[in-house]
């Protein structure tokens, strides 16, 4: 299973992921915090959260808001839980995205970052979120566009030598794979930064 080889390879990267991939982590999570504009009163899940760059994000701004963040790779999760020891209202597990280990209607907002070109089955990762979403919730995910040239050709090399890689998606795609599980699109775009990285981001509803 390509979560098998995400699961060892981020358990193997844990210690200097932060480190080596500084720059793109600080462009890509300041940009989805700021884009989401999280209310401190919201219960956030942050699926497939890694190290906790994006919960240190937000708490540092809000040092009382209640998030959860989930991954598959425990040795990220310690280092998150290392990095964020101070804060009381945040909590992390070992869980895939395609079995959040919550109650049903459990979360204000969902956010997934960074994340989706590893996802086994999206449709199921999808049906998830929603599942633990609150009715009248929001989700918000952003990933690598392959819209963009390059994200194209890393797509195309990825796939031959990175086992744990699954697979990016054009905007147009992953539409289609929000709407499929039945969400409505309420804000979109893409954007682009460095050489290299061309990204998208939606915010998402559950369909009435």
């Amino acid at each position: 299973m390509t979560e098998t080889k995400v699961r060892q390879q981020y358990d193997k990267l844990a210690t200097i992921y932060d480190q080596r991939w500084n720059s793109y982590i600080v462009n890509t999570l300041s940009f989805l915090k700021d884009w989401a504009q999280i209310s401190p009163s919201m219960t956030v899940l942050d699926v497939a959260c890694g190290t906790g760059e994006f919960e240190r994000l937000l708490l540092t701004e809000n040092p009382t808001q209640h998030i959860t963040g989930v991954d598959i790779s425990e040795k990220m999760l310690l280092v998150a839980q290392q990095k964020l020891k101070e804060y009381p209202y945040i909590s992390f597990h070992t869980a895939s995205a395609s079995a959040l280990p919550f109650e049903n209607n459990s979360f204000d907002i969902v956010v997934s970052g960074n994340s989706f070109h590893y996802f086994d089955d999206p449709n199921a990762a999808l049906i998830e979120i929603k599942r633990v979403l609150k009715p009248d919730g929001t989700v918000i995910i952003l990933d690598w566009c392959k819209d963009y040239l390059l994200c194209r050709v890393c797509d195309f090399i990825l796939k031959l030598v990175d086992p744990a890689y699954k697979q990016c998606y054009t905007q147009s795609e992953f539409h289609s794979l929000l709407k499929s599980a039945q969400f409505d699109i309420k804000r979109a775009t893409k954007f682009q930064f460095g050489v290299v990285w061309g990204m998208m981001i939606a915010t998402v509803t559950p369909q009435s």
